[in-house]
């Protein structure tokens, strides 16, 4: 693969950021969907998910899990009424391991105190959409507008759609993205 336009959502953002950081000549556009820019932007998992970070209690809740502990853990993922959680997402969150878990949160969490993503990805010169869910319970929605730092930048919010915009309107979501990815794929060759 030469090149390839970039799609990242929430911490899958933040490793698309790295990507491009890493590899300026492979990534030539980002799109990024309810990726908070800094870490003080960050409301809350939830309060089952945080006690998953919690020393003896996550654990525990980790091997306690049912599925409807790992519904309600992922409950701030949606704001749309009546939303239906997948059961395939709670079988994917079923299939990660509690250190892969807490793990990737942490290293995220670093990741952005050392340096905020608009700042990281200003200097890359990349084409970049940003999508966020105007109802997100995880990110503050208003930090969306951080983004504009970076040029060229084109930021999306979506009412009545919270952290995973996704799921909750494949078909809105997927138009942006569509557009985004025809408009950069024929700069990508």
């Amino acid at each position: 693969m030469r090149h390839a336009i970039v799609v990242g959502h929430s911490t899958g953002g933040s490793v698309a950021t790295a990507l491009a950081e890493q590899r300026r000549d492979l990534v030539t556009a980002l799109a990024l969907i309810d990726t908070g820019p800094r870490l003080d932007a960050f409301i809350s998992d939830g309060p089952v998910g945080q006690l998953m970070f919690t020393p003896v209690v996550g654990p525990l809740l980790w091997r306690l899990r049912t599925d409807g502990l790992l519904r309600q853990a992922s409950s701030t993922a949606f704001s749309s009424p009546g939303y239906q959680i997948p059961q395939q997402l709670v079988d994917d969150v079923r299939g990660m391991t509690y250190h892969a878990f807490t793990a990737t949160s942490r290293a995220a969490d670093e990741y952005l105190k050392r340096r905020a993503l608009p700042d990281r990805l200003a200097p890359l010169g990349k084409p970049m959409l940003v999508i966020f869910g105007e109802d997100d319970r995880r990110w503050r929605s208003s930090s969306a507008a951080d983004y504009t730092a970076v040029p060229g930048a084109r930021v999306e919010l979506l009412p009545g759609l919270g952290h995973s915009p996704m799921l909750e309107d494949p078909p809105r979501t997927a138009a942006l993205l569509l557009a985004f990815t025809a408009l950069h794929a024929t700069q990508a060759d």
